[in-house]
């Protein structure tokens, strides 16, 4: 079974979020990988999410009494903050989330590469299995598929240029702005593309870890120290933070003396500002909850198109692991058969090519049949059928061919290979 445990923006306050995202996936994923299968863990500013492959029914019990335990939430505080998605739903789930569907703004583009990087990761850790792998990539694939065929990529904005939007009603002229960025994570190269596209030329990066001068040399921006935050904080119009520290990088403490107009935009979660910096004199403070009520409404053609796409591919994932579920029975059933055609090959070499051609088109049509049975959810029955018949019984063995099955299963089948057993079709 898989199962997916997510908490988002959609069902958890955003006090409630920025605790359960803080301890990040590697921290996570431990907690849960000795109870399951194979676990992924996707953790962006606005979503904690484990996709888990298990055979429990109590999993999504073990999954969710993680994410709390490592957020340090009391149970009271957890309670109604997250949802549980099995087999089909799960993947249109993780679908709908790569494809910016389920983001704060619909269509953003940085949750795509979210889902890849929680994938990779996931292999650095030894959690994967094959429908694990599978459902990341037709994930990917479906993503990719929305973004060129319709016109949600292109009227979704991202968190960082929808912040400067909302930011740029309040400003004369961009061009005369002093923008301090604090982190060098994923969305400091789209801010400082953003304040560019904008006429920013003024841009200092502070980073807390010291990779502020590295980045600096490479985006073509100034950076400062520790040493010399405040003064740069103070002098600046703009700060805008996306770092992925736990604890405020933006306090009270890191402006004092300001005498003007300051502009805060916090894209963290955890949150990176000291709300308490909101309530200074002359600070304005923009944060992912205020960006989530002044998000724009969605293009719904765009939209619905896009959501078609996602349910067609998941129901696509949906039969094809299905269809999966009775290839050890298909795969004894051939080697019985084939086991027998050698021997009367033996007896009767003159009729080889006579036998082989016998034998393909017998199996043909149990080997369709089988994966038509599987896509209905009926392998077992298959397994039964073809035990009754051939005294062919590989049941027992189908946990152990699943635990020793490689990331590498995922990859695409050969063309024309047959749907149950990834032989070439026969008869």
């Amino acid at each position: 079974m898989l199962l997916c445990v997510t908490a988002s923006h959609k069902t958890a306050p955003f006090d409630v979020l920025e605790q359960l995202s803080a301890p990040g996936a590697d921290k996570i994923t431990p907690l849960i990988a000795p109870s399951v299968d194979g676990v992924v863990v996707l953790s962006t500013c606005n979503r904690i999410e484990a996709y888990v492959e298990t055979d429990s029914d109590d999993t999504a019990l073990v999954i969710a009494d993680a994410m709390r335990s490592a957020s340090g939430l009391s149970p009271e505080e957890f309670a109604g903050s997250y949802a549980v998605k099995t087999d089909g739903k799960a993947a249109e789930h993780l679908f709908a989330v790569a494809a910016g569907l389920e983001s704060v703004v619909i269509g953003e583009g940085e949750i795509g590469g979210q889902v890849r990087r929680a994938l990779t990761d996931a292999r650095q850790l030894g959690t994967t299995t094959s429908d694990l792998e599978r459902m990341f990539q037709r994930a990917t694939e479906t993503q990719k598929a929305i973004k060129n065929a319709t016109a949600l990529g292109r009227a979704g904005r991202s968190l960082v240029r929808l912040a400067l939007e909302l930011t740029d009603s309040r400003l004369a002229d961009w061009t005369t702005q002093r923008v301090l960025l604090m982190g060098t994570g994923m969305y400091a190269a789209a801010t400082i593309a953003a304040l560019r596209e904008r006429g920013v030329t003024d841009i200092t990066v502070f980073s807390a870890s010291g990779r502020g001068a590295k980045f600096g040399e490479k985006y073509g921006i100034a950076h400062t120290t520790k040493a010399t935050l405040v003064e740069t904080a103070i002098r600046s119009d703009i700060i805008i933070t996306c770092t992925t520290s736990e604890e405020p990088v933006v306090t009270p403490a890191t402006v004092a003396g300001l005498d003007k107009p300051l502009f805060v935009i916090d894209l963290g979660l955890p949150r990176n500002v000291d709300p308490a910096v909101g309530e200074l004199p002359g600070v304005t403070l923009l944060d992912l909850e205020t960006i989530r009520l002044h998000a724009p409404l969605e293009e719904l053609q765009a939209t619905d198109a896009a959501r078609q796409m996602v349910k067609d591919a998941a129901a696509r994932f949906t039969d094809g692991r299905r269809g999966r579920s009775a290839q050890p029975a298909i795969v004894a059933l051939r080697q019985h058969v084939f086991g027998l055609l050698e021997a009367e090959i033996g007896r009767r070499p003159e009729a080889e090519a006579a036998l082989r051609h016998l034998v393909g088109t017998l199996l043909h049509t149990p080997t369709v049949r089988a994966a038509e049975y599987a896509r209905q959810g009926r392998a077992d029955e298959v397994f039964a059928a073809i035990e009754t018949l051939f005294g062919v019984d590989v049941r027992p063995a189908v946990e152990a061919a699943e635990a020793a099955a490689q990331p590498a299963d995922a990859a695409a089948e050969p063309a024309g290979a047959c749907p149950v057993t990834g032989a070439a079709a026969l008869g």
